[in-house]
């Protein structure tokens, strides 16, 4: 098992940053890659930015490319999405999720969740 915890979300104006962190803790951190994911009231949850679980490669949604960025410590077992230049639209529960061993990205199995941060923009 794999338990994870999102912090560092709130209330942030248009153009704002915010940095959310995700702990991890059970199995081995650095043998999983990690994604974040955001579900908008009355939406489907989406993808948002993946991580692998060498930290080396990335894979971003459109809709945040150049203004989020993921990021992990495996020494201190968390992992990043710092959140730049944001926008009302990025309003949404924030989720961070452990992938199947072995896999990552946008499309793989995400076997692990963390319970959700509310991110909210707006002025």
């Amino acid at each position: 098992q794999v338990q994870l915890v999102e912090s560092g979300g709130g209330l942030v104006q248009p153009g704002g940053s915010l940095r959310l962190s995700c702990a991890a803790s059970g199995r081995t951190f650095s043998n999983y890659g990690m994604g974040w994911f955001r579900q908008a009231p009355g939406k489907e949850r989406e993808f948002v930015a993946a991580i692998s679980w060498s930290g080396l490669s990335t894979r971003y949604a459109d809709s945040v490319k150049g203004r989020f960025t993921i990021s992990r410590d495996n020494a201190k077992n968390t992992v990043y999405l710092q959140m730049n230049s944001l926008k009302p639209e990025d309003t949404a529960v924030y989720y961070c999720a452990a992938a199947r061993i072995g896999t990552w990205g946008p499309t793989a199995n995400y076997d692990y969740w963390g319970q959700g941060t509310q991110v909210t923009v707006s002025s």
